[in-house]
């Protein structure tokens, strides 16, 4: 058996990932912006980073990638900020722990709150032996169409929370999340079903750019858990992972969590986290 050292993250790898990210919300909110045909989506470019607003309630309403392009400008916030709260909507910024902390010192100068933390975890895909999905759990692709039995999945996820680790700091309305799912294939994100004796019982998503794909949105019915579905994923979205050519792949979660701890069983590296700092209308 292979031992493989844990995957390191200075600053440049970091500096990779949050640009990556940047690109997704950006490109899930262009989505949104061509669904509902009006001006109320926005994409900004800030100091390296990228402020979006999808619509109202959606998880792709933030500021990404900042830390690593400079600190903004006062000019540059207000405007973002004004932005936001003509919307009615807090700014809420994803700030790495490896960003520049002068950022994080403009930030907090300027009134934005600490309201929690997410992690950033990562596998290095390059000579990686591909894990052996469970027995008993079907992986297959999503089918067109069917992103409603993904969501109800999710839904149920969200509505019985395992009880450990840090709460989410984010909930989002069903039609909001139905919403960011379809935003997200739009952009590029690949859905896959778990199932169980042919019932679909766990879901996830997988987007590859740039070298690194990005795992998302991996829920299990709460009945069903404990039963290996998330390994199943995980191990289904690494072997698609590794076929699109990336050498690494990337997945956020809360602190001290199950999903934290599926995945570190399956190699991933806590890589950083990041400060989630609000700015309230």
């Amino acid at each position: 058996m292979t031992i493989r050292t844990p995957l390191f993250c200075g600053t440049d790898l970091a500096e990779r990932i949050e640009r990556v990210d940047a690109r997704f919300m950006a490109l899930a909110t262009e989505a949104a912006r061509a669904r509902r045909g009006d001006e109320v989506s926005f994409v900004r470019e800030v100091a390296g980073g990228a402020a979006t607003f999808a619509e109202p309630d959606s998880p792709f309403n933030k500021v990404a990638g900042l830390g690593f392009g400079g600190v903004p400008t006062a000019d540059e916030m207000a405007e973002v900020e004004k932005a936001f709260h003509d919307r009615g909507a807090p700014v809420q910024v994803e700030l790495p722990t490896l960003a520049d902390p002068a950022v994080g010192e403009f930030l907090t100068g300027r009134g934005y709150r600490l309201a929690g933390f997410e992690n950033v975890l990562g596998l290095a895909l390059d000579d990686l032996d591909l894990p052996e999905p469970p027995a008993g759990v079907e992986v297959q692709p999503c089918p067109e169409g069917e992103t409603d039995t993904a969501l109800d999945i999710l839904i149920d996820a969200v509505l019985v929370p395992d009880t450990e680790g840090a709460a989410a700091a984010e909930e989002f309305p069903r039609e909001a999340l139905g919403n960011a799912l379809r935003d997200m294939e739009a952009a590029g994100t690949r859905r896959y079903l778990a199932l169980i004796d042919g019932v679909p019982v766990g879901s996830g998503g997988v987007r590859a750019a740039d070298g690194i794909a990005y795992f998302a949105g991996a829920a299990t019915s709460p009945q069903h858990r404990r039963r290996g579905v998330q390994s199943a994923l995980i191990a289904a979205r690494l072997a698609a992972a590794k076929a699109a050519g990336c050498d690494l792949a990337t997945v956020t979660t809360a602190p001290g969590t199950r999903s934290q701890q599926n995945v570190q069983r399956r190699g991933f590296a806590l890589l950083y986290s990041r400060a989630l700092l609000l700015l309230a209308p």
